[in-house]
């Protein structure tokens, strides 16, 4: 049984004389933000690139990010395809860190055309300036992190290698002690980010809408948080590609375009926290606190 081995913007400080930071009128909420964007600030995910993840809690939908890992995107879509994932389960289920799914009994279930195993595809040795949102200039497990293509990255400081970072809802392969051991038994994280983990494992995508569903199993017990009992797995019904479903059941999705001015607001909100509820306003934001919308659509 396999188990895991374990942009800001640059902002003036808060005058800490002031009992109640004041916020520039021109920073919105955002509520605000999300009510005056307009149709080319959002973007519709590719039902090439969904996977959806029926569970007994609820249906899960996972976007997968190839420019990141395109072999891990390939190879998850191939088990799909042959249904491998159907009738296996969430069977390692850590409080606060990760829901882990896939054969409980070894990866002993018979794979057809794809494969049980393949490299790890940790980062990105390539520049990615021209669609790199900055969030955070002051990150403790990178240079810089920020967003591309509506996934959290990390950087280095020149910028020519990234990563997808373990905020909450990544979606990453798991591995035993050998970095290219992954391939069919995948992890969703559920509690808070465990950004140690970065570039340590290859995350390739992150759940898009159902992460309550996630975060509803069945938890396990002692460090290593496996489930003892059969009868206490998680079932996984099914996992699909949403292209392959019929068009009237793949998910109607948008998402926040996160190169677009409305996302840049949002970061500065979330980083300035401009409500009237806040007393407190650090003047700061890190990459995982900094989700982009997704709203369903017609």
């Amino acid at each position: 049984m396999r188990v895991l081995i374990i942009l800001i913007l640059t902002l003036p400080l808060l005058n800490a004389c002031n009992s109640l930071p004041t916020v520039p009128d021109v920073i919105p909420s955002p509520s605000e933000i999300l009510a005056k964007s307009t149709g080319d600030d959002w973007r519709k995910p590719d039902a090439e690139n969904l996977l959806i993840l029926q569970l007994e809690t609820g249906q899960v939908i996972v976007e997968l990010a190839p420019e990141f890992a395109r072999g891990h995107v390939s190879n998850i879509k191939a088990l799909a395809r042959e249904e491998y994932f159907d009738g296996l389960a969430f069977y390692r289920v850590v409080e606060g860190f990760v829901a882990q799914g896939g054969d409980p009994e070894g990866d002993q279930k018979p794979i057809k055309q794809a494969q049980r195993s393949i490299p790890a595809e940790l980062y990105l040795d390539q520049s990615l300036n021209s669609t790199f949102t900055l969030v955070d200039d002051r990150d403790g497990f990178a240079a810089e992190t920020g967003y591309v293509s509506g996934f959290p990255v990390a950087r280095s400081a020149n910028g020519k290698q990234s990563w997808l970072t373990h905020c909450p809802g990544a979606f990453a392969m798991a591995r035993d002690a050998d970095p290219n051991s992954g391939g069919a038994t995948f992890y969703i994280v559920i509690g808070h980010a465990p950004r140690y983990l970065d570039r340590n494992t290859t995350v390739f995508g992150k759940v898009l809408q159902g992460l309550e569903y996630v975060q509803q199993l069945r938890r396990g017990y002692g460090e290593s948080g496996v489930i003892q009992s059969k009868e206490d797995y998680n079932p996984i019904k099914s996992i699909r590609v949403a292209a392959d479903l019929p068009v009237s059941e793949q998910p109607a999705l948008e998402v926040m375009r996160t190169d677009s001015v409305s996302f840049q607001k949002l970061i500065r909100a979330r980083a300035n926290r401009p409500e009237d509820w806040f007393y407190e306003r650090p003047g700061y934001v890190d990459v995982c606190g900094v989700i982009p919308p997704v709203r369903s659509v017609k």
